[in-house]
C-alpha cells in the first residue's frame, strides 16, 4: 500500500509496527491516570480510545497530554506509530510525534 506524504490514514489501516501515522479521531473515553516507570524515570500515563469513520482504537496520553483532551474533542497525531498491547492495537504520539485539537 502506497502512503503520500501528508495523508491521514484511516484507524481501519492500522498494523502494528507502523510509523509516521497521521491521523484525525474523535476522543470517545479517557481512562484513569497511572504512575508508570519508564527508562525515563517515572511519568503519568492514561489510555484513551479514539474512533473515526473506519474505527476505533486505543491511544496512549502521557504527562501533560492527559489533560490537554476531552471526551468529544477532535485530535490530529502526526508521526505517531502503532503497538500492539495486550493484543489490542495502540497509537502512541512518542518523542518524534505530535498530537493537538483541531
Amino acid at each position: 500500500m502506497l502512503l503520500f506524504w501528508g495523508e491521514n490514514m484511516k484507524i481501519a489501516e492500522l498494523k502494528d509496527g507502523m510509523s509516521d501515522v497521521d491521523l484525525t479521531a474523535e476522543v470517545t473515553e479517557i481512562g484513569e491516570a497511572r504512575e508508570v516507570m519508564t527508562k525515563f524515570g517515572s511519568n503519568k500515563v492514561a489510555t484513551a480510545k479514539i474512533k473515526d469513520d473506519s474505527g476505533e482504537c486505543k491511544l496512549s496520553l502521557w504527562g501533560k497530554q492527559i489533560d490537554m483532551f476531552s471526551i468529544g474533542d477532535n485530535v490530529e497525531i502526526s508521526k505517531g506509530y502503532v503497538k500492539s498491547f495486550r493484543d489490542e492495537l495502540q497509537v502512541n504520539v512518542g518523542k518524534a510525534g505530535s498530537i493537538r485539537k483541531v
